[in-house]
């Protein structure tokens, strides 16, 4: 904390621990007596440091509109700080309403509009395009030890579900933030937000309204079939991301991870079949039934 007050040129009068988020990056916002505030993040070990630097990176090459700014920035070689604009004043859903959604998919599609940066990685070779659906059928227990279908259903339903799910879809020429989820996402003055930008890459901006969906409706947003009538390819990718992520071991540095994707896999998998024509998993209840 000593090196953010530092960097921050401020001696703090107030020191607020951040809960929000999935990794185990520390947080604050800290408040100085002239009232200014900003919010300190903080790595914890190698991996967490590798994605820290990386979001100071992509934070210089992404449209200002669509992010917070950087307010300063110390790298000892092992916990770097991050400074960022102290967004708690922010509105951070949920509760989500109509106008909401629609500012996030506004906000994404301007993001889409603008330039891509040079030197993203595309889509199609980031962690979302690995295992998938061919890792589940490499590993079916851990799928299916989740509970939500039985082995005769996978073996069904399967090989259709790898030919749709092809990772080609995802290429595209737009920036992609890859982790759209609510405690990414604020609203200041009506417009949206996204923070946590490390995981950005290049490819199909579709990816972004697809992977968001899942969550969204588990907070009581809209079913994932009235916000996006697009590529079903794409909705069987993002269901086969969670499919093989969810039964993986927890990440030590991202613990409530796998928990998460379960969740999101529930609304993502009948999403994807309903998408494909397919069979719904005949341990979800109410998965078959049509929510538009």
């Amino acid at each position: 904390m000593q090196r953010a007050v530092r960097t921050f040129g401020v001696e703090p009068v107030e020191v607020t621990p951040v809960e929000r988020g999935y990794t185990n990056n520390r947080r604050w916002v800290v408040r100085a007596a002239d009232g200014k505030s900003v919010f300190v993040k903080q790595a914890v070990d190698e991996q967490t440091a590798w994605w820290l630097r990386t979001e100071r990176l992509r934070y210089r090459q992404i449209p200002a509109g669509c992010r917070p700014r950087v307010l300063g920035w110390s790298d000892d070689g092992a916990e770097p700080i991050l400074l960022l604009e102290d967004l708690s004043g922010c509105r951070w859903p949920p509760p989500w309403c109509p106008a909401d959604v629609e500012a996030v998919l506004g906000m994404l599609h301007e993001l889409s509009a603008a330039p891509a940066p040079p030197g993203l990685p595309p889509v199609a070779a980031s962690w979302l395009a690995t295992g998938g659906w061919p890792e589940v059928a490499a590993h079916p227990d851990r799928f299916l030890a989740l509970g939500l279908c039985t082995a005769g259903w996978l073996d069904r339903t399967l090989p259709e579900l790898i030919e749709a799910a092809r990772f080609d879809c995802l290429n595209g020429g737009s920036t992609v933030h890859l982790d759209v989820r609510s405690d990414n996402i604020c609203f200041r003055d009506g417009r949206a937000m996204l923070v946590d930008w490390n995981l950005a890459a290049l490819g199909n901006p579709d990816v972004d309204i697809a992977f968001w969906l899942p969550s969204l409706r588990l907070e009581n947003g809209p079913a994932p079939d009235r916000v996006y009538r697009g590529d079903p390819r794409i909705v069987a990718v993002i269901a086969g991301f969670f499919a093989a992520q969810a039964g993986r071991p927890p990440l030590p540095q991202a613990p409530r991870v796998r928990r998460l994707q379960r969740r999101q896999l529930t609304v993502a998998l009948p999403w994807a079949l309903r998408t494909l024509g397919l069979p719904p998993p005949d341990l979800i209840r109410g998965a078959g039934e049509d929510p538009r």
